[in-house]
């Protein structure tokens, strides 16, 4: 029997909702960092550690949040996540030392993962092809307005309350994410399409997956392109405000255009995607991606001012909202019965990848942004290449939707 369904309005926005806990866990809390810093007596760098934690716990949480979906469905592990997710939070709100809040933001990670990776193996349950990539585009459109209200919700949360404010507040948010999706959605993974579970049945999954050339060129060419975006959140700041004298409110008014370029163009890929298909955007992306990374560069090489830089930057960062979705869509084509670990290796190489190559752009110091400009430009054209690997061509009954 086919699992009874919210309307798609409103399940695009709860998928969306879940899909947000990676810029609602490390954004909202920024403004406090130094708050929080000096309330435990901690260094900055250590503060700065239950960001990097957070990080790690949002990637390897959904390696097991993947196959766990596609062994026990997607309802049971999906609550269970919600719910260690905001007793997580409340932790975090407790936590009486820096030392034990850093293990605490690695497991709110972990917890958040499972929103982020069973939201996209849903989709997948549902649907396939140009229709997957066009909602995913969709819930790009809830999910991209988490980077502009994120921040800006937890610099006004500090007005009225400190840093543990912010985290009874994102408990508060689990829980009602946790009734939301208790209460509209069902089991989208029948019986019949689930393995037996296990590690080695786990293991046979995450092994037929790495062994499809079009999965791992999809999915690498996707961690590529989003580890950009990480180094534009790690680098911006310092590169707008410290070198080109932008003010703490105008760097934020220019983040928040940014992410509204990403909706912007999920929404124009949403539109296209049934003619042109999901490949032709996830390429046509990546192009773009790559071009303002080049723009940068010779933004700066030239010391041609601000104006070019933000330009540079919105290009960029905006392609995401081609990519990110195609990439799902792509990623997740021929793999209906391991769309969760297919979802979770998806996931495992955007944070990954962006946490490995984002403290790259800080080599230099705060008074030049060369190093960012050179890394950017190198990820985006490791990601063409990743995307043009020869012999990657999609299989299965799909791969004509697909093109």
């Amino acid at each position: 029997m086919a699992p009874r369904l919210p309307r798609e309005r409103t399940l695009i926005v709860v998928l969306g909702a879940l899909s947000a806990f990676g810029p609602l866990s490390l954004d909202m809390y920024l403004p406090g960092l130094p708050d929080l810093a000096g309330d435990l007596g901690s260094s900055a760098s250590a503060a700065q550690l239950t960001l990097t934690a957070c990080m790690i716990g949002l990637a390897a949480g959904q390696l097991l949040a993947g196959p766990l979906s596609d062994g026990r469905g997607r309802r049971r592990p999906l609550l269970a996540g919600l719910a260690l997710y905001a007793l997580a939070s409340t932790l975090c709100a407790l936590a009486p030392s820096i030392w034990l809040l850093i293990p605490l933001r690695l497991l709110q990670g972990a917890a958040g993962a499972f929103g982020i990776a069973i939201s996209r193996a849903v989709v997948r349950d549902l649907h396939s092809g140009a229709a997957a990539a066009r909602v995913y585009a969709l819930l790009m459109l809830v999910n991209g307005l988490a980077p502009i209200v994120a921040p800006l919700l937890g610099g006004q949360l500090l007005g009225v309350t400190d840093w543990r404010g912010i985290f009874w507040l994102l408990a508060l948010i689990g829980i009602a994410l946790l009734l939301v999706a208790w209460r509209l959605l069902p089991e989208t993974l029948p019986r019949e399409r689930r393995h037996g579970g296990g590690l080695a049945a786990t293991m046979a999954l995450f092994g037929t997956l790495l062994r499809d050339r079009a999965f791992v060129a999809v999915t690498l060419a996707s961690g590529l392109s989003s580890a950009m975006m990480f180094c534009y959140i790690a680098g911006s700041p310092f590169v707008v405000q410290e070198i080109y004298g932008l003010s703490p409110q105008l760097f934020s008014l220019a983040f928040a255009a940014n992410a509204l370029g990403i909706v912007l163009l999920a929404q124009v890929g949403a539109r296209l995607v049934g003619r042109h298909g999901p490949r032709a955007l996830m390429r046509t992306g990546l192009l773009i991606g790559f071009a303002g990374a080049l723009l940068l560069l010779l933004a700066v090489v030239l010391d041609a001012g601000l104006a070019l830089v933000l330009a540079a930057f919105f290009t960029f960062v905006a392609s995401i909202g081609l990519t990110t979705p195609n990439a799902a869509a792509l990623a997740l084509a021929d793999h209906p019965r391991a769309a969760g670990s297919a979802s979770g290796l998806l996931g495992l190489a955007q944070f990954a990848i962006g946490g490995a190559a984002a403290p790259l752009v800080g080599i230099g110091g705060s008074g030049t942004a060369l190093p960012l400009a050179l890394v950017v430009c190198a990820l985006g054209a490791a990601s063409l290449l990743a995307f043009a690997w020869p012999g990657a061509r999609l299989r299965g009954t799909g791969a004509a939707r697909l093109r």
